[in-house]
C-alpha cells in the first residue's frame, strides 16, 4: 500500500520538475500576450485610424477587447474545471492567435473590431487559465514565486504596450503590433503542447456543459459592461440607450439567476458567494480593480497637463509601482505566514488607503517625484494586498473547483476596473465642469492644454478632477479593507497539498 500510494502521488503531479520550467516560461508567455493587447493599441490609433478610417468608434478596438475577456472568463474557468486547464489553455492561444493574424489582415475598422472581440474571447482563456495553472503546479508554499512572476509579467506588459505599439506604429506598420503575437504565442502553444502533462483523471460519463447558462452570462455580461464603457461617452448617462442597456442588462440578470438554479452543472455555481472566503475575495478585489483605475488612467494625464512632463516622463512616473509591486508580493509570503491571509491582505490595503488619501494634499504644481513615490509605495502596498488573497482564496479549493473560484476572482477585479472606469471618468467631467463654469471633459481640456491655449486656470481644474479621483480610490481601498474586516474570516480554511 505505500508504494502504491507514492506511485499514485507521483503520478498525480502535473509536471516533472524539468517540464516545469518549460510550462511556467509558456505561462509567462502567454500572460504577457494578453496583458500587452489590452494597452499596445493605444498609441497606435492615429495610424490605424489614418489607414482604416473609423475615427467615431475606434475606441471599441480596447473595449470590444476588454470586454470579450472579462465575459468569458468565468466560462473558461468552468470549463477547465470539467475537462481539464490543457484543453482550455491550448483552444485559448488557437483563438487568440487567429483573432491576432486576423487583425493584421482587417481590410476596415468594423472588420478590426470584430477580430479584436475574437482575439479578446481567446484572451479570457489565456488570463484565467495561466492563473490556475500556476496554483496546479507549486504547493502551497512555492505559489507566491510563480505568482510574484506573473505579477511582474502582467504588470511590465502593460506599462510597456503602449511605448511598443507607439514604435511598431511608427517604424514598420501598425499591422505588426498583431504580427508579433504569432510567433510568440506559437511558442507558447508548443511548450504546453509539448511539456504540460496533467494527471489522468477518471472520465465523467455524464460531464454536462451548461451552455445554456454560458450564452446567458455572455450576454448579460456584454450588456451591462457596454452600458458601463459606452455610457457619458457614446451618449449620456440619462439617454434612452443608456437606459435600455441597463434594463436589458438587469432582465438577463435574472435570466442568469434562473438558467443557473436549474442547471446541473452552473457555470457561475452558487458556492462562489455562499462560501465567505471567496465571496470576500471577490469583492476586495473588484474594489482593487476600482481604485487602480485612478492611477493607471488619470496618473499620466496629471503627468503631463498638472507636471508639464514629456509623454516618456509621465510614462515612467506612472510605471514605477510595476517596480514595487511583485517584489512586495514575493515577500509578502513572509507577512502572511506569521499573520495570515486576510491580516496581510489588510495591512496592504489599509496602507494604500493612506496613500491614495495623500494625493491630494501634493504640493501645486509640485515635482514629478512626488506622485513617482507616492506610485512606488502604492505598488509595495497591493503587492501586500493582492497575492495573499489570489493564493490564499486558491488554497481553500480543491482542484475540480479552482478553475471556478480563480475565474470569479478575475472576472470581479476586471469589472471592477470596467466601473472605476465610468465612475472616476463620471467624477473628473463632474469637477472639471464646476470648476471651469461650464460643460467639459478631460479629453477635450488636455487637448486645449497640448495645443498651448489653455490658462493656468483649466491646469488647476485639472489637478482638482485627478484628486478627486484619487479620493474616490481611497474610498474604494477603505471599502475592500471593510469588507475584509467584516466579511473574511480570520483564518483561511486551507485545504492540504
Amino acid at each position: 500500500m505505500g508504494s502504491t500510494s507514492s506511485a499514485e502521488r507521483e503520478a498525480a503531479r502535473p509536471a516533472a520538475a524539468g517540464r516545469r520550467g518549460a510550462v511556467v516560461a509558456a505561462l509567462m508567455l502567454s500572460m504577457a500576450l494578453a496583458a500587452l493587447d489590452a494597452t499596445i493599441v493605444s498609441t497606435a490609433v492615429p495610424q490605424i485610424v489614418g489607414d482604416l478610417g473609423g475615427f467615431s468608434v475606434f475606441s471599441w478596438l480596447f473595449s470590444g477587447y476588454l470586454l470579450a475577456v472579462t465575459v468569458t472568463l468565468p466560462v473558461y474557468g468552468k470549463l477547465s474545471d470539467t475537462f481539464g486547464r490543457k484543453p482550455v489553455l491550448i483552444a485559448g492561444s488557437v483563438l487568440f492567435l487567429l483573432g491576432s493574424l486576423l487583425c493584421a489582415l482587417a481590410w476596415n475598422m468594423g472588420a478590426l473590431i470584430a477580430f479584436r472581440v475574437v482575439q479578446g474571447l481567446g484572451g479570457g482563456a489565456l488570463q484565467g487559465t495561466v492563473q490556475t495553472l500556476a496554483a496546479d503546479l507549486y504547493p502551497l508554499k512555492d505559489r507566491p514565486k510563480i505568482q510574484s512572476k506573473l505579477s511582474t509579467v502582467w504588470a511590465v506588459s502593460a506599462v510597456a504596450g503602449p511605448g511598443l505599439g507607439g514604435v511598431l506604429a511608427a517604424y514598420a506598420d501598425w499591422r505588426w503590433i498583431f504580427l508579433i503575437n504569432l510567433p510568440i504565442g506559437a511558442l507558447a502553444l508548443w511548450l504546453i503542447v509539448r511539456h504540460l502533462h496533467e494527471p489522468e483523471r477518471e472520465a465523467t460519463a455524464h460531464a454536462r456543459v451548461d451552455w445554456a447558462g454560458a450564452l446567458a452570462v455572455f450576454a448579460c455580461g456584454g450588456v451591462l459592461l457596454t452600458a458601463l464603457v459606452q455610457g457619458g461617452v457614446a451618449w449620456p448617462w440619462l439617454s434612452a440607450p443608456s437606459l435600455a442597456l441597463f434594463g436589458a442588462g438587469l432582465a438577463l440578470v435574472a435570466v442568469v439567476v434562473l438558467v443557473e438554479r436549474r442547471a446541473a452543472e452552473p457555470i457561475i455555481p452558487g458556492w462562489v458567494w455562499r462560501r465567505r472566503t471567496i465571496a470576500a475575495v471577490n469583492l476586495a478585489l473588484g474594489a482593487l480593480g476600482l481604485l487602480m483605475v485612478a492611477p493607471s488612467v488619470f496618473l499620466p494625464t496629471y503627468a503631463q497637463s498638472v507636471l508639464g512632463l514629456a509623454p516618456v516622463a509621465a510614462g515612467f512616473v506612472l510605471s514605477v509601482w510595476t517596480l514595487s509591486w511583485p517584489v512586495s508580493a514575493a515577500l509578502s509570503q513572509h507577512v502572511y505566514r506569521r499573520i495570515g491571509f486576510r491580516n496581510t491582505a489588510m495591512l496592504g490595503i489599509g496602507t494604500a488607503s493612506l496613500i491614495l488619501f495623500a494625493f491630494p494634499f501634493l504640493p501645486y504644481p509640485g515635482q514629478a517625484w512626488q506622485p513617482a513615490l507616492l506610485m512606488l509605495l502604492l505598488g509595495a502596498a497591493l503587492g501586500l494586498f493582492q497575492l495573499p488573497l489570489i493564493v490564499g482564496v486558491q488554497s481553500t479549493v480543491g482542484w475540480a473547483e479552482r478553475g471556478t473560484t480563480t475565474a470569479s476572482v478575475l472576472f470581479c477585479r476586471q469589472t471592477g476596473q470596467t466601473i472605476g472606469a465610468a465612475l472616476f471618468g463620471a467624477v473628473a467631467n463632474g469637477v472639471l465642469a464646476a470648476r471651469l463654469g461650464g460643460a467639459g471633459d478631460l479629453d477635450s481640456v488636455t487637448r486645449a492644454l497640448d495645443s498651448g491655449s489653455a490658462p493656468e486656470a483649466t491646469r488647476r481644474a485639472i489637478a482638482d478632477a485627478v484628486h478627486a479621483v484619487y479620493l474616490g480610490a481611497a474610498c474604494a481601498a477603505a471599502l475592500a479593507f471593510l469588507v475584509l474586516l467584516f466579511l473574511a474570516p480570520r483564518r483561511f480554511p486551507v485545504l492540504k497539498d
